[in-house]
């Protein structure tokens, strides 16, 4: 979701392809979409201003070990994810 978002129009599809074969990119699911649902309700937000944000906290809390998440809104992504899971901007 993040790429997609990213993307500008000046990206070659060759460039994008060699973008994508170099990331894990993560399957998103309905259990995915029932998480992140539950993130924004605890976090009393909603629309989709905040969706990716949503889906971007439910796969850092699935990792192991220590995490950091890149942003552009570090106050969003940090209602969302607990302490221990560090967020910075980008």
């Amino acid at each position: 979701m993040t790429l997609i978002e990213a993307y500008d129009g000046r990206t070659t599809e060759q460039r994008w392809d060699w973008v994508l074969s170099r990331l894990e990119v993560a399957d998103i699911g309905k259990d995915e979409a029932r998480q992140a649902r539950r993130l924004l309700a605890d976090a009393d937000l909603r629309g989709h201003r905040y969706a990716i944000d949503a889906m971007l906290a439910v796969l850092a809390r699935q990792q192991k070990g220590q995490v950091t998440v890149f942003t552009s809104d570090v106050g969003d992504l940090e209602r969302l994810v607990p302490e221990s899971i560090v967020v910075k901007k980008v």
